[in-house]
């Protein structure tokens, strides 16, 4: 049996980089990942081989924010293994059915000069309502590069900045309780008290929306910073795509003799006197791990399919209760369509340069038109009679993902995993067919040609996948690309449940990592990063566990000095 002292369930890119963390400290790391290719959401394919080939498309994420709020990149070198970020400046185009139109650049002068064109109002509310957001990004994240529970690695990683930004939040009785309240607010609610027009507040409720949840939904007013980040610190995408950070952490994987094997779907977790010793593959064969499991899938799935009950049971009776019945997914999936394009998405009635489609396109009319469009997937309903939708056109940036003078276009467009009236029917009984998804997608591309007319002729071939079809790609529960609703009750020290929130799980040697954990999805790498440390913790001695303790609470106590 092949041996290796640390096993991953999954090469996504949280895996990968977990994995580079535990083999530059010198441990062995095998990553076994079901697809023929690893990155799991972050892979970059050539999906149109026949009909449209040359043409590669990201399969799932696109914009590349969140990891550029940690060190990963710096501290594992990426760029030393082909990784090259390309700067997205402006950042967001939103269309409006009166020809009017949102646009935003990386300055936020710039945007509140573009905003001034139709309020003057909310143009300087506008500069306040991110700079609010910039300090609250600053002043939290320090909590995303560390383990939710680890109080003094969180304190370790505040510098004078970020406390001077905490500071300016709750700094007072008035500033924490206004705080409180906004964190458990509404996008909806914080949105109207900011702002007037449907200009500003549309395209930053779509993007709230991302969560994945309607922005009337309480709780989830931290969406704001969606916003907040594409303009500090800024928003990127790969040259070549998003799977080139995957390929850069591959390139490092294997530079430092790590092992990656694909088309091995993982079956069980094995266990041995209440300690996870290695794993189990469809076919049969095994590996063992000598010092730990990681599982870079979500935690249900780990538990409720991969683990014997009696070894979760003698580690916590409670716990497969509770992640059955504790965890939230609320129905809302995505339905994603890559088209190969003869030109350029023209949106002649709004001013067209090609510049403004560096960014996103965000189709949302109104708030409302957002709400509804989230609102329906929650009661099984696909909201395609009028879609509000969030699209890219990556070549517009990168030129080199498709042949010269054609495109590339990417849509994302929410809709239920489960369609309502049509249980049973289609992938998995979730009343996905083939039929179905193509006749959403007719809508939906209808929608954004209703802005761009020259659509309508100019896709050269399309790919459509189904919410059904991408759980299956990626192994995410009910379609969930985040694994469980980012929603506060569900973030931090309460991802993916309170007693697994800092990585380790009741088995002994049985790691988690993924979107499942905190600081949640996206692209970031903090997930990976933040369970090596939780494992190679694991492996000290208590002598080097309380001389790394002295080292943070010093820097800390620095900190709050100004030494």
């Amino acid at each position: 049996m092949e041996a290796y002292d640390a096993i991953a369930i999954g090469a996504g890119h949280n895996g990968l980089v977990c994995a580079a963390y535990l083999l530059k400290a010198g441990y062995s790391v095998l990553l076994l990942e079901k697809r023929s290719v690893p990155g799991g959401a972050a892979t970059t394919e050539e999906l149109l081989p026949q009909e449209a080939p040359g043409f590669r498309f990201n399969r799932c994420a696109i914009d590349h924010e969140f990891i550029h709020l940690g060190p990963v990149v710096e501290e594992l070198e990426l760029a030393r293994y082909g990784l090259e970020y390309l700067d997205c400046d402006p950042v967001v185009f939103c269309p409006h059915p009166d020809g009017k139109y949102f646009l935003a650049h990386k300055s936020v002068r710039q945007t509140c000069g573009e905003i001034a064109r139709y309020n003057e109002r909310d143009a300087r509310k506008y500069a306040e309502f991110i700079d609010y957001w910039q300090r609250l990004t600053s002043a939290i994240a320090p909590l995303f590069n560390a383990p939710p529970l680890a109080l003094l690695d969180i304190a370790g990683n505040f510098e004078r900045e970020n406390f001077k930004d905490l500071f300016s939040l709750v700094g007072s009785k008035h500033k924490a309780l206004e705080f409180v309240r906004t964190m458990i607010t509404s996008p909806t609610d914080l949105l109207n008290e900011w702002f007037d027009s449907e200009i500003v507040k549309a395209p930053l409720a779509r993007l709230a929306a991302e969560i994945g949840a309607p922005p009337s939904q309480k709780g989830i007013a931290v969406g704001a910073m969606m916003m907040a980040m594409r303009h500090a610190p800024g928003m990127s995408r790969p040259r070549g795509g998003t799977g080139m950070l995957t390929q850069a952490l591959v390139n490092l994987v294997q530079s430092l003799g790590g092992t990656i094997l694909t088309d091995q779907r993982v079956k069980e977790v094995l266990v041995e006197r209440d300690r996870a010793v290695g794993v189990r593959v469809e076919g049969g064969k095994e590996y063992r791990a000598n010092r730990g499991v990681i599982s870079n899938i979500d935690a249900r799935r780990l538990f409720l399919q991969m683990v014997d009950p009696d070894a979760v049971n003698a580690a916590d009776p409670n716990l497969l209760e509770r992640l059955e019945r504790r965890i939230v997914n609320n129905n809302e999936a995505i339905l994603k369509i890559d088209c190969a394009l003869s030109e350029i998405p023209r949106f002649d009635g709004y001013e067209h340069q090609d510049e403004n489609l560096i960014g996103s396109i965000l189709i949302a009319d109104s708030v409302d038109h957002v709400e509804k469009n989230h609102a329906m997937t929650l009661f099984g309903e696909i909201p395609d009679e009028n879609p509000s939708l969030y699209a890219v056109c990556p070549t517009v940036l990168d030129p080199s993902m498709a042949p010269e003078g054609q495109h590339t276009l990417w849509i994302e467009f929410f809709a239920p995993y489960r369609v309502a009236g049509q249980e049973g029917v289609g992938l998995n009984g979730t009343g996905w067919t083939d039929d179905l998804k193509n006749r959403v997608a007719d809508r939906v591309l209808d929608k954004l040609a209703n802005y761009a007319p020259n659509l309508r002729h100019s896709v050269i071939a399309r790919h459509v996948e189904s919410p059904a079809e991408i759980a299956e790609r990626l192994g995410s529960y009910n379609g969930n690309v985040y694994h469980l609703d980012m929603t506060l009750d569900q973030m931090i020290f309460f991802r993916p449940l309170t007693e697994i929130a800092d990585y380790k799980t009741p088995i002994e040697g049985l790691y988690l990592t993924g979107a499942g954990t905190h600081p949640g999805g996206s692209i970031s790498g903090m997930p990976g990063r933040n369970c090596a440390n939780i494992f190679l913790q694991s492996q000290q001695p208590f002598g080097k566990k309380f001389n790394a303790a002295q080292s943070n609470l010093r820097t800390l106590v620095r900190a709050i000095l100004g030494l």
